[in-house]
């Protein structure tokens, strides 16, 4: 892998930063090992399904929280949506969003980690609270894989353009009591105790943040980066929401907009059409370009991060219209967005 805590640290006060979240980015193999054998990690017929009308999952976040961390300050404030990097660098980051809304349980595209685990291919996966409750056996996967960095993505991808006080809290720290929870549970079994140094190697705090529908606002900027927490969003999108785009049109326009340091954001909860059929294809043809993948936090300790004030897909205000999309109110019990529009780029 390209980068430790370490670089990561040096990378923070090269740029005037003091301080910069660890990632929680599992790099020992042992507890994964010990834990799953390697056919349980495979795709399952079915399990990319979005389920709807399913609610047992719908409940808050896990008791208990971290210690609270410093806010990001500096430079690394804002959205950051790609990495400037050293010439001659050919690196990209491919994120991959696994998104649950209330009312639901949403899927699980084993093909998609199948194909990156077979070319050992780095990404980062944005993972929902609500998710992570529905699929724990997965989350766990995910958490002691080598090549996966898990980050937030809320906790019931709600619009937190809408939300304020305890509510716009609540989704932003919601995954990290979830994700501590799975950590502890992991820690507890015995296949983690015949790896007694694995679990060392499962940070103890998400470090990075998606926002639901790529939306934001100052308030919900500054909250994210109050908590300690970069707001990731992407300068390339697969566009794998539209049903009507097809494997060979994912490939050809991420290829045609991809360059070094770019951010590419797809899907893998069963909202991304024909992504594990394109993906392959798409890594082949990256790598023949010269490129590598590493994760996010690999990718913003290479280089100097692109950040701008607002949120967007490809241009400023263009995801400020699921204001109106959704009539989402600002409280937690309310909040319950509906399915959203096809050919979105973050649904």
């Amino acid at each position: 892998m390209v980068t430790t805590r370490n670089t990561l640290c040096i990378f923070a006060l090269t740029a005037g930063v003091a301080w910069l979240p660890s990632t929680a980015h599992a790099r020992d193999r042992a507890l994964q090992a010990q834990c799953f054998a390697p056919e349980t990690l495979a795709a399952i017929a079915g399990e990319d399904k979005v389920v709807k009308g399913d609610r047992r999952f719908d409940g808050g976040a896990a008791a208990g929280s971290a210690d609270p961390v410093p806010a990001i300050a500096g430079p690394l404030r804002g959205a950051i949506r790609r990495v400037d990097l050293p010439k001659g660098e050919k690196l990209v980051a491919l994120t991959l969003d696994l998104c649950e809304q209330r009312g639901e349980v949403a899927g699980y595209v084993g093909a998609i980690f199948d194909t990156l685990r077979r070319e050992a291919v780095a990404a980062t996966v944005f993972a929902g609270g609500k998710w992570m409750r529905s699929h724990q056996a997965r989350t766990e996967q995910l958490m002691t894989d080598p090549l996966f960095e898990i980050a937030n993505h809320s906790d019931t991808h709600a619009n937190l353009r809408k939300l304020e006080g305890a509510a716009l809290t609540g989704q932003i720290e919601g995954p990290q009591r979830v994700y501590e929870a799975a950590r502890e549970r992991l820690g507890a079994t015995q296949c983690a105790a015949r790896a007694p140094d694995g679990l060392k190697s499962v940070a103890p705090r998400l470090s990075l943040f998606r926002f639901p529908f790529g939306a934001c606002n100052k308030t919900s900027l500054d909250a994210v980066n109050d908590a300690g927490l970069l707001a990731i969003q992407w300068d390339v999108s697969a566009g794998d929401p539209d049903p009507n785009q097809s494997a060979d049109e994912i490939v050809a326009s991420v290829v045609r907009r991809v360059t070094p340091g770019s951010i590419i954001v797809a899907h893998a909860n069963g909202r991304g059409w024909h992504t594990a059929a394109a993906l392959p294809r798409l890594i082949a043809k990256l790598k023949a370009l010269g490129y590598s993948f590493v994760t996010v936090s690999e990718l913003l300790a290479r280089g100097k991060p692109v950040t701008a004030e607002s949120c967007y897909n490809t241009r400023p205000g263009d995801t400020d219209r699921y204001d109106s999309l959704f009539a989402a109110k600002p409280t937690a019990a309310t909040n319950r967005p509906a399915k959203s529009a096809s050919g979105t780029a973050n649904p």
